[in-house]
This record gives structure tokens, C-alpha cells and sequence, in this order.
């Protein structure tokens, strides 16, 4: 007899081959493929297996268990459908009904509905457990939000309490400043009385001098007392009497009638002539143009250059006059003249700034450090290092020229470098560079010792009053000798710190970079230590570093911003020179909009090139900075002219 093999068997019962596998091996049959073949004695012993396990007797597909048994019943019955061609013809349907019963055990019922229940008690527990854990969270969560706003309050009344004592604090130093000011003040007065008295004499003097000059003058032209007389009376309205009898003697003119409709126009103007002279008070400068004088009385150029004339003072309308002939000229105009010393307007700038400076807090700043030491020493080439660029390689010959200012931000921190020249030409610089910095490092070469310019440096260092770190460099080439540079700057009373003295001493190298970190960590010490701090949100104010005049760009000025913040478009004044900012530049050439403190920044705008070391200030009134900066011009001018003449 021909074997089944298991896939065909699993076909005709309609089950998957691996789910009649399983029932095979449970019944004891080896079948492990669907190629195995199946013999008639063990499809028995798979039909008993099942019925054994299903505990049913009846048929159905393999490994399914009959809940209940189900009747089928069929009934057939014929249909007469009418064609329509006809009562006779028609056509006969068989229709078949079947109908299904099911009818299930009772046990098993129970046993389904025990199962509900079971299964309804355990989503009841699983919902209990659910609210408890809610209610837990909940609890949970109000005793966080308790203690979070407890911990809000008490932080509330923290600040509160920092508020006050700030408050406090602040109406002290205001108060303080106030008493200085009201002093300062006083001072000023009591000095303006005493300058305002010996100027009264010089003004008494220059009058009768200026009256004398007319009356010569008058005398010299052939003009009479009626004359000025006339003069003075020039110009002004005269009542015209008639004779009483003379009235009416010639004929009115008869006036011609028109038809033309009167139109009222309104012939006044909204201009009404003063009653009484208007009296100004007219601050005079030590040097003042007859225009800008002009302008300050609301007079016209002409008018005061005529009175000017008949004092016997001759000058053109753009002509410069000193205090005391603008005070006579205001006199006579019948104004109130008020003398201005212009060092005491300077003065006064300065006193603000820093008062403003004051009122501000201040916040931590960049330090601004130094490189100085003598030339060919590699201070540039360790600059470089530290920036990750190559400058040195653009100096002619390979020495600085001119002072580099860098603001370097590195992994420790930003740092403001300040490069100077170590040739024995360029003294000023370093004692420039020495003015402006934090921290000076002086840089001594491994291989050379201590030489003419280190000692400059060292001295420079000293004048300014600034902490100094010393980096050995070269200590990469075979001749580095670092005991004979520590006893160089013992000789120069700097006693390194591992001989017993107060002066950080590092070695360093610009190519393999050996003690470069050593370096900055001993720069960021100093600078912890001193606690740089600089006010942000005030005018700016910082040092003219150095100026040049470049084709095409005008006068360009590197500064270094030393407290507030300089904006793109600020009015400022350095030196003898102002202007506006038109651009400003960092030192990689990128244009910036604003620069705060320990920032260098390249400007255009002056009207000029400053000196270097300059002090530059950001004003609100470009006008008074105008008058500052041509007040500083002609008393340069005339110390040089007397030192000519010296």
C-alpha cells in the first residue's frame, strides 16, 4: 500500500506542515520532514492521540477542540417563476435551505463565564493597583511642588535682601559722590570767582583802551560828537508834525467804484517785535570765530563785524579772536558774556566719565598682556605659537616694526597680546607698550642671556608698576643655557621663584611648544590674583596705540578699548583730534560693530592721526568734542612755539 507522505497529509486536514509535525511527535510517530511518508497505522495512532486529548469522538480538523455539537438540517423546495410570455409558461427553482444548531455543554459554559470573572477580578485588582500608585504620585508630586515653592520664597527673600543692601550700597556711593561733586563744585566757583575778578580789571582795561582807540579814531576822520549822535539815531522811526493850518490843502482824489467783490484778506503776520531787547547769556570760550560768536548772540556776521570795526578790531568773519575781545564784543552787543576755561571743560569731561565709570559695576575683563624683551629673542615666534598663525614671517627681516595688539581666545582663557618691537630703535614703543599693559612678559633667549634691550624692558616694566613673568625661549636649541639667564636677571634684581624670590621664571619653546601652558596658566594666575574689571555699559575710553595715514582709508588708528563699550558711529575724542567712527576693524581685518574692554580695534573717522599713547573718549556731543580737540591743537601749537623761541 502507498504511504502519505506529511505535507500531503497536511493539506488534506488543512493544517500547517509544522503544526502536524508537532502533533506526530506527540503522539509517538517519527515524522521530522514534510517528505516522511505516513502509513495507515499511524494516522490510527494520531486519530486516537487527539481524541484522547480533546476527550471528543467526533470528527474535524487536527488540534482543534469542539465546544459544543452542531446540527445541520437542509430542506429543498421547488419555485415557480413566471417568464412573462404567458400564464402557461414559467420556469421551476429548486430552492435549498440550510440551517446550523449549535448546542454547547453546560460545564464548559461555566467554566468560560468562571473564566470572565476571574478575569474581571483581576482587572479590578490591576485598576485598584493603578489608583493607589496615582494617588501616591499625586501626594508625591504635592509635596515636591511644597517644597519647590518653599524653596522659591526663601530665594525671593534672598534677593530681596541682595537688592537692598545693593540699594543701600548704591545711595552711599552716590551720596559719597555727590559731596565730592558739590566740593568739586564749590571749588570751581570759588576759582571762577577769583579768575572772574581779575578778568573784570582786564576787561575795564581793554574798554577804555577800545574807547580810546574810537575816540582817535573819530578824531583822525574829522567826526563830531553830533555825528556818532546821528549815527546811533540812524535808522529809527521820526513822528512827522504838521502845521494845524496847513491840513487838508490838497485835494483827495475821488476813488473809482468797482463792481469786484471785496475780499478779506488778513494783511498781519504772525510776527510781533520784541518790547524789550532780548539778553543772552553767551559762554566765550578762550578761543572762539567770529561766526560761531555771531551765531551764540542770534546776530548777523555782518553786524558784529562792524561793531568790531568801530572798536578798531579788524578781522574777517572766519577769524579766530581770543576771550577777552570776545567778552568786550559780547558787552557791547548787550549780552551777558560767560567765560569758559577750556582746561576746566576738559577737566570736567574726564571727572564724568569716570564718575559714570563708577556708578557702573564693573565686570571681569581679558588682561592685557606685553611681550617685550630684546630684538631677535622670538617674541613674535611665540606669539604665533600661541594665535596658531605666522606674523613673524611678514616683518621685514623677520623683527617687529610697529606694535601688534592680538586678542587671543584660548582653551584657558582670552588674553590680550601687545607685541613691541625689542630693536634698540624702537624705546619709545616698548615704554609705550609698558604704559598700556597688565602683565609684562619679558622674554630672554635660552642661547644669549640678558642683553641691552631686556634690561630696557626690565626698567620699562618697572616705571609702569606691572607684574612681570619671565619666559625662557630657544629651549629647544642645543646652546640653552638656563641657569646663566637666571643669574643674568639676579644681577638685575629679578630673583626667580626656585632661588628663593617672587618672579615666575618658565621655560619655553616655539617649536615643540614645551612649556606653552605653563606660560598661560601663569598669566591667568596673575590675572585671577588682580582682578581685572572693567564697566560695560558706559561710553568708551582706552589708549591710541598707534595712528598712520594710509592712502585711500585716511587717518587709521589702532586703540585699545580699556573700560565700556565703542560702537560703530560714536562721536570720540583723542588727542587733538575727533570724529566719528565710520568702520572698525579686529585684528584678523574683519569688521566688527562694536569693541569691549581689552579689546584692540582699528578705526577710521579722525579728522587726524593721534600720537600714540593718546587717551581717547566717547562723547554724545560731537560740537564740544570739536571745541576740546581745537583748543588741544592751538595750545600744542603754541608750546612748540615757545620752545622754537626757547
Amino acid at each position: 500500500m502507498a504511504q502519505t507522505t506529511v505535507k500531503q497529509l497536511a493539506s488534506e486536514v488543512g493544517i500547517p506542515v509544522e503544526r502536524l509535525i508537532t502533533r506526530l511527535a506527540e503522539a509517538g510517530v517519527s515524522a521530522s520532514t514534510e517528505s516522511d511518508g505516513i502509513s495507515d497505522e499511524d494516522k490510527l495512532k494520531l486519530l486516537r492521540h487527539l481524541r484522547d486529548s480533546s476527550g471528543s469522538k467526533s470528527g474535524g480538523k487536527l488540534g482543534t477542540r469542539k465546544s459544543g455539537v452542531s446540527l445541520r438540517r437542509r430542506s429543498t423546495s421547488e419555485l415557480k417563476v413566471n417568464t412573462g410570455r404567458g400564464a402557461t409558461s414559467g420556469r421551476t427553482v429548486s430552492v435549498e435551505v440550510r440551517k446550523r444548531r449549535t448546542y454547547t455543554s453546560r460545564a464548559e459554559q461555566e467554566a468560560e463565564n468562571e473564566k470572565a470573572r476571574e478575569e474581571e477580578a483581576r482587572e479590578q485588582a490591576a485598576k485598584a493597583e493603578q489608583d493607589r500608585e496615582a494617588q501616591e504620585a499625586a501626594e508625591k508630586a504635592r509635596q515636591e511642588e511644597a517644597e519647590r515653592q518653599e524653596a522659591d520664597a526663601k530665594a525671593q527673600r534672598e534677593h530681596e535682601e541682595a537688592l537692598r543692601q545693593e540699594a543701600e550700597e548704591r545711595a552711599r556711593r552716590e551720596a559719597e559722590i555727590n559731596a565730592q561733586r558739590e566740593a568739586k563744585e564749590q571749588a570751581d566757583r570759588e576759582a571762577l570767582e577769583k579768575e572772574r575778578a581779575k578778568r573784570t580789571v582786564r576787561v575795564d582795561d581793554a574798554r577804555s583802551r577800545a574807547q580810546e582807540n574810537l575816540r582817535r579814531a573819530a578824531e583822525s576822520h574829522g567826526r563830531t560828537e553830533e555825528d556818532v549822535e546821528r549815527e546811533k539815531n540812524r535808522g529809527k522811526r521820526k513822528e512827522l508834525h504838521v502845521a494845524e493850518g496847513k491840513q487838508g490843502r490838497r485835494k483827495s482824489k475821488k476813488k473809482r467804484v468797482t463792481r469786484s467783490s471785496k475780499v478779506n484778506v488778513a494783511t498781519e503776520h504772525g510776527f510781533e517785535r520784541p518790547t524789550a531787547p532780548v539778553v543772552r547769556d553767551v559762554e566765550i570760550p578762550e578761543l572762539i570765530t567770529v561766526s560761531d560768536l555771531a551765531q551764540r548772540m542770534a546776530v548777523k556776521g555782518g553786524d558784529l563785524l562792524k561793531r568790531m570795526m568801530k572798536l578798531g578790531v579788524m578781522a574777517t568773519i572766519n577769524q579766530t579772536v581770543d576771550q577777552d575781545t570776545a567778552y568786550l564784543l559780547v558787552e557791547e552787543m548787550g549780552h551777558n558774556p560767560k567765560p569758559v576755561k577750556s582746561e576746566s571743560a576738559e577737566e570736567t569731561l574726564i571727572d564724568e566719565v569716570r564718575a559714570e565709570e563708577e556708578e557702573v559695576e564693573g565686570v571681569s575683563r581679558a588682561p592685557v598682556v606685553t611681550i617685550m624683551g630684546h630684538v631677535d629673542h622670538g617674541k613674535t615666534s611665540l606669539l604665533d605659537y600661541i594665535r596658531r598663525t605666522k606674523v613673524q614671517a611678514g616683518e621685514a627681516g623677520g623683527i617687529t616694526q610697529h606694535i601688534g595688539a592680538y586678542h587671543v581666545k584660548h582653551d584657558k582663557g582670552a588674553i590680550t597680546f601687545i607685541d613691541t618691537p625689542g630693536h634698540a630703535a624702537f624705546t619709545r614703543m616698548r615704554a609705550r607698550g609698558a604704559e598700556i599693559t597688565d602683565i609684562a612678559i619679558l622674554i630672554v633667549a635660552a642661547d644669549d642671556g640678558v642683553m641691552p634691550q631686556t634690561k630696557e624692558s626690565i626698567q620699562h616694566a618697572r616705571a609702569a608698576g606691572v607684574p612681570m613673568v619671565v619666559a625662557v625661549t630657544k629651549m629647544d636649541v642645543a646652546s640653552a643655557d638656563i641657569e646663566k639667564v637666571k643669574s643674568g636677571l639676579s644681577a638685575e634684581e629679578i630673583i626667580p621663584e626656585d632661588w628663593g624670590g617672587d618672579t615666575m621664571v618658565v621655560p619655553v619653546s616655539s617649536h615643540t611648544g614645551e612649556g606653552i601652558d605653563d606660560l598661560l596658566d601663569a598669566i591667568l594666575l596673575q590675572a585671577e590674583v588682580a582682578e581685572f574689571k572693567a564697566p560695560v555699559d558706559v561710553p568708551a575710553r582706552g589708549t591710541v596705540i598707534e595712528s598712520s595715514l594710509e592712502k585711500g582709508r585716511g587717518p587709521v588708528a589702532t586703540i585699545l578699548v580699556k573700560a565700556g563699550t565703542l560702537k560703530r558711529g560714536d562721536a570720540i575724542l583723542a588727542g587733538p583730534h575727533f570724529g566719528r567712527v565710520r568702520a572698525m576693524f579686529n585684528e584678523l581685518g574683519e569688521q566688527v560693530k562694536s569693541a569691549g574692554p581689552s579689546i584692540p580695534v582699528e578705526i577710521l573717522g579722525l579728522n587726524g592721526t593721534p600720537d600714540a599713547g593718546d587717551e581717547f573718549f566717547a562723547v554724545a556731543d560731537e560740537k564740544k568734542a570739536k571745541e576740546l580737540a581745537e583748543f588741544r591743537q592751538t595750545r600744542e601749537r603754541e608750546q612748540r612755539l615757545q620752545r622754537q623761541q626757547a
